[in-house]
């Protein structure tokens, strides 16, 4: 099968008459510039040497030159192989917690803020994985399915924040069994969930969740973020300016606390581990770390085929032909330039 591979290239084939068109008024231009010097029959005397047939052949190669040019640029390619290309890597899953408590000031700037930011660094080190994303709070739904447009899931993630989800609370339970149900099968140990969350858990059913992860195989490793110590939670009115600490009916000051030892038995029960993230040091480090350096299985697999690059061909008639150009003089040989002379 014969193709090109950079078909627009071929436009330039449009410069062959320009480039001719050049050439025949530039010879115009030299015939009339000799014949303003008198007898025409004196000129073409004195003009012997020049031999106008290899000068017109040379125009034609200089022709020839620019036309196998634009057709090596334009890569030719004939002959053809298909090939089985295999993609592998990891079905990942990150359900972030978009309550308001994490909204919380112990971490600068707050608690979502630079929970999106490690997630984001997640992203960078992946290499062929797929990465989905799930926003949760009293409810939990999908924000972006398994994907491995990272550009994609980066904007998905930028868009992520508190007013997302309509429903407050923290319901862990949900937000494991949409990230469940977010994997196609795939070999147990490639399928891992991370969520990153506070851990106070306001619904319930993490049992269930927990018992379908152990059951299909599926790791989940937990981000503890904030401080076990009770912070308040900021408040904003309607233009973005602080506005307090959020209250309860009696009007006291809500805090919340980082509740480690609901995540650190999700992780543990699933064959996973709790990473903090913490005002006193975060771990997400090296969760980053481990989840890059784990081996992948095969996601995909496709027969591509491959066009052989045979634009040297083009390209080495073209530089031949410039040099052979440049060896052809358009000048007569003395003797035949004399021969002429005495006839």
């Amino acid at each position: 099968m014969f193709r090109f591979g950079f078909v627009t290239a071929l436009f330039g084939l449009a410069l062959i008459p320009l480039a001719a068109g050049l050439m025949w008024r530039g010879a115009a231009h030299r015939r009339r510039a000799l014949a303003r010097f008198g007898d025409l029959a004196l000129v073409r005397q004195l003009s012997r040497s020049v031999n106008r047939r290899a000068r017109a052949w040379k125009a034609v190669g200089l022709l020839a030159v620019l036309g196998l040019s634009v057709v090596a640029v334009a890569r030719p390619q004939f002959g053809s192989r298909v090939e089985t290309v295999r993609r592998e890597g990891m079905d990942i899953v990150v359900a972030l917690d978009l309550s308001t408590s994490m909204l919380a000031e112990d971490l600068a700037p707050n608690r979502l803020q630079r929970s999106k930011l490690e997630i984001q660094r997640l992203i960078e080190q992946l290499d062929g994985d797929r990465i989905g994303l799930i926003a949760f709070a009293g409810q939990a739904f999908v924000q972006s399915p398994l994907t491995s447009d990272y550009g994609a899931a980066r904007l998905f993630l930028n868009a992520m924040d508190t007013d997302l989800v309509p429903v407050q609370g923290t319901d862990l339970g949900a937000a494991l069994e949409l990230a469940l149900d977010a994997f196609s099968d795939a070999p147990v140990e490639e399928r891992i969930i991370i969520v990153v969350t506070d851990g106070e858990d306001h619904e319930g059913g993490i049992e269930p969740a927990v018992d379908r992860a152990l059951e299909a195989g599926v790791t989940i490793h937990t981000v503890g973020v904030g401080s076990t110590d009770g912070v308040p939670i900021p408040e904003y009115d309607a233009a973005g300016r602080p506005a307090g600490f959020k209250r309860d009916e009696a009007g006291a000051v809500v805090t919340t606390r980082l509740d480690e030892a609901t995540l650190r038995e999700i992780a543990m029960r699933t064959g996973g581990q709790l990473y903090r993230s913490t005002p006193e040091a975060s771990e997400l480090t090296a969760l980053i770390e481990e989840v890059s350096e784990l081996g992948g299985r095969e996601i995909d697999a496709r027969e591509v085929t491959q066009y052989e690059e045979q634009f040297q061909i083009f390209l080495g008639a073209a530089i031949l032909l410039l040099f052979l150009e440049g060896l052809w003089t358009d000048r007569k040989t003395t003797v035949r330039v004399w021969r002429g002379r005495f006839s």
